[in-house]
């Protein structure tokens, strides 16, 4: 990847440096930060309502297995009550995802806290005459930041952005980052959850 700027920072400033350009980083950040997490939750919410039509499905099934049950021959009534065992195995599978989903959702909240959370942050810098002219300011508000990742991919996204990457840019990393992660550990397991 080709970095749109790499002239001056908050990290090592010269006579090029610029707090604009610094609100811009920051400001592209919680974009791609906000992009990045709704895009996240689609796909959970997307996992929730299959889950739901799925197991609707699946007990409206059993109600009407219940039902013939006690009509049936004792070899039918096995044989019924074996499908029944199937379908409840699978109600519990989806059951599994969809709480796996709601993790997933909950995560996406706790990020949104933290793009919140870095813009009340800027914005005391932005605001403060002695703080938005003082690259130290800049770089110690940006490792502030970055110290709060839970996942690498964030921590990668972050520091692309902060070299000048785009939003788009940022975006790709991270998704890229997140869907190798995903393959090497057969799931999201290098993500912290916290749970709610």
């Amino acid at each position: 990847m080709t970095e749109s700027h790499n002239g001056s920072n908050a990290s090592s400033p010269d006579l090029d440096w610029s707090q604009v350009r610094e609100t811009i980083n920051m400001l592209t950040l919680a974009v791609a930060q906000i992009e990045g997490s709704m895009k996240d939750g689609e796909k959970s919410v997307a996992e929730l309502s299959e889950s739901f039509t799925y197991i609707a499905s699946k007990l409206g099934s059993l109600a009407e297995s219940s039902q013939t049950l006690q009509s049936t021959s004792v070899n039918e009534q096995q044989a019924m009550i074996d499908g029944i065992r199937d379908e409840s195995e699978d109600i519990h599978s989806k059951v599994s995802n969809a709480i796996i989903a709601f993790q997933f959702y909950d995560r996406l909240s706790q990020r949104l806290d933290h793009v919140k959370r870095d813009l009340m942050w800027l914005s005391n810098v932005i605001n403060s005459p002695e703080q938005l002219y003082n690259p130290l300011a800049w770089s110690k508000l940006q490792k502030d930041i970055a110290s709060n990742y839970t996942m690498e991919a964030e921590r990668i996204m972050f520091e692309h952005i902060m070299k000048g990457a785009s939003i788009e840019q940022a975006l790709d990393i991270y998704k890229h980052h997140f869907s190798a992660s995903n393959d090497e550990n057969g799931d999201n397991a290098g993500d912290e959850i916290e749970l709610f």
